[in-house]
């Protein structure tokens, strides 16, 4: 008969939703918080813990471990998915905002920003891993974000914007 090991390491627990929200987060690398988390924020993060990104719109809660969360005001940026605003980057490296997509949409050149970030990409140009919030490429933002401005106008239903 054995006895367990009270004393043997314990294997942190690997957390995967959102505290908050409940929200399936997606892994974030070390170097994303590393570069947008605030000052203060980033004067308590744990760098062995293993942390996720929270894409829910309605959540406060950009990216928790299993024992800790930070929220917006932690981050060094809007967050893409949280912050509905014009002035919000779509993509991070290469400046393009949610009106840049719109005023693109409104004059029939949406394709050139999709376009010219991939450019970049082929380039190595791309750096979301330290400035996107997700802690990866933007590209899928941008190319969703167009696709719901193309269809309100396609479909003839109005559009919000």
């Amino acid at each position: 008969m054995t006895t367990p090991d009270c004393c043997a390491p314990t294997t942190p627990v690997a957390v995967t939703t959102c505290p908050v929200c409940g929200t399936t987060g997606r892994t974030v690398q070390l170097v994303t918080l590393k570069a947008l988390l605030t000052p203060a924020a980033l004067a308590t993060l744990d760098p062995g813990e293993a942390h996720r990104f929270c894409a829910d719109a309605a959540c406060d809660v950009v990216y928790f471990s299993a024992s800790r969360t930070y929220r917006q005001a932690e981050v060094k940026v809007p967050v893409f998915q949280k912050d509905g605003r014009g002035s919000t980057p779509a993509c991070y490296c290469f400046g393009h905002t949610r009106a840049d997509l719109e005023q693109a949409t409104r004059e029939g050149g949406a394709g050139a920003i999709p376009q010219a970030i991939q450019t970049h990409i082929r380039a190595g140009r791309c750096g979301c891993e330290v400035n996107n919030p997700q802690g990866s490429c933007c590209l899928g933002n941008v190319n969703r974000t167009l696709a719901a401005l193309q269809t309100p106008a396609e479909t003839g239903r109005a559009g919000c914007c």
